[in-house]
């Protein structure tokens, strides 16, 4: 499916490019019809998208529930009371091009048609680390975004940023900060998980407790240990309650963003 798709959309670039000669109107158009065909292979290899669904479930108490055909719509209606709305992105991107308490978006951001642009408000660690563990004393669970890769065991379950002595092994340093490894391309978002649990002591974080969407044979039942120095190097970005801010952080919220370019790593997973 992959390989189709990467050659339709090859061609598809061509074909666009070439009625763009005619116009944006024409391009426009040749745009559409190619969507219509991706649209087609995709439901091809992995079905139609339902209209409706049938919706039953069993619960804790191994109790069956059946609540009828509905639509998504009214399944989020009925269903989801988490208020989306109230959430905005924090990251913690240490760049000079990234002013701490700036909002910024990245060129062409964006996967849902229609959405709002996708807005970030930098902040420091500290503040990052101090609302997500706040939100997790109140009882809620806290999504976030990272570097997935970077120092990590599944067999144990462990991220560390000092998990394994790498200048030891091969007698060299590696000396690239946070700043400069996404100045380079050393490292981006590639992954979201949730946070459940913080390990405090006097009110310091010390360890993140992770529930990962790997399955249960990945990690310990699923659930890995974050060391709080894998936060401070590899974590970017916690949503957070608009509320949770200070007033002057909820204020800038309100500005206008910088624009970052599309390629920049700040964008990639949300891309």
């Amino acid at each position: 499916m992959n390989s189709v798709l990467r050659t339709l959309l090859r061609q598809g670039a061509q074909s666009v490019r070439e009625a763009a000669a005619h116009g944006i109107d024409a391009a426009r158009q040749e745009k559409a019809e190619i969507l219509k065909i991706v649209f087609r292979v995709l439901s091809i290899h992995l079905g139609t998208p339902p209209e409706r669904f049938d919706w039953q479930w069993t619960d804790k108490d191994r109790k069956f529930h059946r609540d009828g055909v509905l639509t998504p719509q009214e399944f989020a209606a009925k269903y989801v009371d988490l208020p989306i709305n109230d959430y905005v992105c924090l990251v913690h991107d240490p760049r000079p091009t990234s002013p701490v308490g700036r909002t910024f978006t990245v060129e062409y951001l964006g996967n849902v048609l229609g959405a709002p642009p996708v807005t970030y408000l930098n902040v420091d660690m500290a503040l990052m680390k101090a609302i997500a563990a706040r939100t997790m004393e109140q009882g809620e669970p806290v999504w976030f975004g990272c570097d997935v890769g970077q120092m990590m065991s599944n067999d144990y379950g462990v991220w560390d940023a000092r998990l394994y002595d790498l200048p030891a092994v091969y007698d060299t340093t590696f000396s690239l900060g946070k700043a400069e490894r996404l100045l380079y391309h050393e490292t981006l978002m590639t992954h979201a998980m949730l946070f459940t649990g913080v390990d405090l002591l006097d009110g310091v974080p010390r360890k993140w407790r992770v529930e990962n969407s790997w399955g249960s044979d990945r990690g310990k039942d699923g659930f890995y240990t974050m060391n709080d120095s894998w936060f401070d190097e590899y974590v970017f970005e916690i949503a957070a309650r608009r509320s949770a801010l200070p007033e002057d952080l909820q204020q800038a919220l309100d500005t206008a963003p910088i624009v970052l370019p599309a390629w920049d790593p700040m964008g990639s997973l949300a891309g």
